[in-house]
């Protein structure tokens, strides 16, 4: 009897020290909405995943390697509530798959993460790249994210200070720069203060060879005055095909508002895209927000947007929304109602 009281004593002491060296998060979101979109020439309603935040399951954990040194890794999967079915292409951990070290110094990552721009641009999107008024309906954020990146990210006790450098290797053979992507952001985030400058450079690649490359250089930010805040972007693009020949040459802008009403917040914003290198080809997007909170965890939203494209412009909400895309030269508008649960 004192044997096993003395072996569950030994047990107990071990599986304390484990417990406060390593930890396991598992958190997600379900989000599920009804979305009708309208390309200017087709009408679609859908039940839809993911409209304000994407569907996910996600695991990330941590453990102390002593000296300040810990180890961290994240697992998340996308899901469509609605089917049931893998998101980003049937991939199980399709949203973010990394493992790296953190410490004092930052944090060093290695595998599938987001693009530092991306980060950029939720920041300052009014509607969090989500909803009908997702921000990336016109602003380049290059795929979200991308394979076998190595991530530098500032350590988050940098008083206000936050940065990140990412660089994505191509995989393709005889070659270290197709397909590559390589970003950067730096920013500042303080009490009512939000400012970031982001870089996004990507070379394409078409199979296996050089198809040209794309690069977009953010400056955004946003102003907290309490009784609304204040959003602004402006984002400067270029690109030019595998034989030096300019293909990408624009400029957009965005300036949006966002307050806070009872339980809820309303959203709005405005995004202006400038094509420099194409004649007509300019495009106009306006949307309109809100969100009820029914708690912390769990809200109500529902939004709209319009897109009014230039005879050589085909932008509009028709990938974000599920519907088809819009032929160049409609006005694409898209309108959803939904409820998003984080856990």
């Amino acid at each position: 009897m004192k044997k096993s009281l003395l072996a569950l004593a030994i047990l107990g002491a071990f599986t304390g020290t484990a417990s406060a060296q390593t930890s396991l998060t598992i958190y997600g979101v379900a989000d599920v909405g009804i979305t009708r979109f309208d390309n200017g020439a087709v009408t679609t309603n859908r039940l839809d995943s993911g409209i304000q935040s994407g569907s996910r399951l996600g695991f990330r954990g941590t453990e102390d390697l002593g000296g300040g040194l810990s180890a961290i890794f994240t697992l998340e999967n996308g899901f469509g509530i609605d089917t049931g079915t893998l998101g980003q292409g049937g991939r199980l951990f399709g949203r973010q798959a990394f493992v790296g070290l953190s410490s004092g110094f930052g944090a060093l990552k290695f595998g599938r993460q987001n693009n530092p721009i991306r980060g950029a641009v939720e920041g300052v999107d009014p509607f969090g790249i989500g909803l009908a008024g997702n921000a990336s309906n016109v602003f380049n954020v290059y795929g979200d994210r991308a394979d076998n990146t190595i991530n530098y990210s500032l350590p988050s006790n940098m008083g206000g200070l936050k940065g990140e450098l990412a660089y994505s290797l191509g995989e393709v053979a005889g070659s270290n720069s197709i397909g590559r992507h390589l970003g950067a952001s730096v920013g500042y985030a303080a009490g009512p203060i939000n400012v970031v400058l982001a870089h996004h450079n990507q070379n394409l690649v078409t199979g296996t060879a050089d198809a040209g490359n794309a690069k977009t250089t953010f400056l955004g930010g946003s102003w907290d005055f309490n009784v609304a805040k204040l959003h602004a972007a402006f984002a400067v693009n270029d690109g030019e095909t595998a034989a030096g020949v300019t293909s990408v040459d624009s400029k957009d802008a965005m300036l949006g508002v966002s307050a806070p009403v009872g339980a809820g917040r309303i959203l709005a914003s405005f995004i202006r895209r400038s094509n420099d290198i194409a004649g007509s080809a300019d495009a106009d997007q306006w949307a309109l927000g809100y969100t009820y909170d029914l708690s912390k965890r769990t809200n109500f939203y529902t939004s709209y947007a319009r897109t009014k494209n230039d005879a050589g412009s085909s932008l509009g909400v028709g990938a974000s929304a599920g519907g088809a895309p819009a032929a160049a030269g409609s006005d694409p508008a898209v309108f959803n109602v939904g409820i998003r649960h984080r856990f």
